[in-house]
């Protein structure tokens, strides 16, 4: 496959996550619930984490961003539910280091949220890539303090 086709699937799947985004609304019960923004963009975003036996039983989000922000927080719920908090953090920090262009072992397990390595190439979209896996850290580091809510700037 030619990489301008490889490039146009991988816009195709991030427009898809933007356009109809996976586990957007908001749960009946969670135990964690993120309130994060990106004051550079405006970008915000609500994350709600059901947590059981440390892992992740369900997650949602809303709020309102970009296109990146959005596809990625639709690809972040993808990716960790049914997952450990150890592994979710994992995730997010893999994440972390892919778009900002750095090689991830184990790549795939980042499933659709891997088409997001080209964030590498435009740094000021790399905080509306991240918003979302940022939130999760929030939500999933110190679970035993239980519900919490924050309103957190993601201006790193």
């Amino acid at each position: 496959m030619a990489l301008s086709k490889l490039d146009n699937l991988y816009r195709q799947v991030i427009l898809d996550h933007s356009s109809h985004p996976h586990h957007h609304g908001t749960l009946a019960e969670s135990s964690k619930k993120i309130e994060m923004n990106n004051p550079t963009c405006g970008d915000v975003i609500e994350l709600q984490v059901a947590i059981q036996d440390n892992v992740i039983k369900d997650i949602a989000f809303s709020g309102s961003g970009c296109s990146i922000s959005t596809a990625s927080a639709s690809m972040m719920t993808d990716a960790v539910i049914g997952k450990t908090l150890v592994e979710a953090e994992q995730l997010a920090e893999d994440f972390s280091q892919l778009v900002q262009g750095n090689d991830v072992p184990e790549e795939e397990k980042l499933g659709d949220a891997a088409m997001l390595s080209g964030v590498a190439k435009f740094p000021a979209r790399i905080k509306c890539a991240t918003l979302a896996w940022k939130a999760l850290e929030q939500a999933v580091e110190n679970d035993g303090q239980g519900s919490a809510g924050h309103a957190v700037n993601h201006s790193e």
